[in-house]
């Protein structure tokens, strides 16, 4: 089972789901905001991508933290904030055979799913 985990309204999500559908690639997806997402979920996934990598320190949400909300972060910090806001997760999160993989890119994702250009 392949699942993509983000945020419906997003534009990287959308044009994930699109390019998996035109692929007509089978695909659950998991909007962290709707479906909600658990401390245990968000350890996995800190795991597998690593806390780093997973923290959107691009967006907005985070941007818009107080200071000392983004000073001294440890893992724990990061994965505290990134659970009070979903939107602080780097989209999409795609888990397929079992392995990670964030972000979205069509070459990244023909080659996670063995397609030829």
């Amino acid at each position: 089972m392949t699942i993509i985990y983000g945020i419906k309204n997003c534009d990287t999500i959308k044009k994930a789901r699109n390019w998996l559908e035109q692929q007509h690639i089978p695909y659950q997806f998991i909007d962290y905001r709707s479906d909600g997402l658990t401390p245990q979920q968000l350890q996995i996934f800190s795991a597998h991508c690593g806390w780093q990598n997973l923290l959107n320190t691009r967006g907005t949400t985070y941007r818009q933290l107080p200071a000392n909300d983004k000073t001294d972060l440890t893992e724990e910090k990061a994965l505290a904030l990134m659970l009070a806001q979903p939107a602080m997760i780097k989209r999409p999160l795609l888990v397929h055979n079992g392995e990670y993989h964030l972000g979205f890119s069509p070459a990244d994702y023909q080659r996670i799913f063995g397609l030829s250009a």
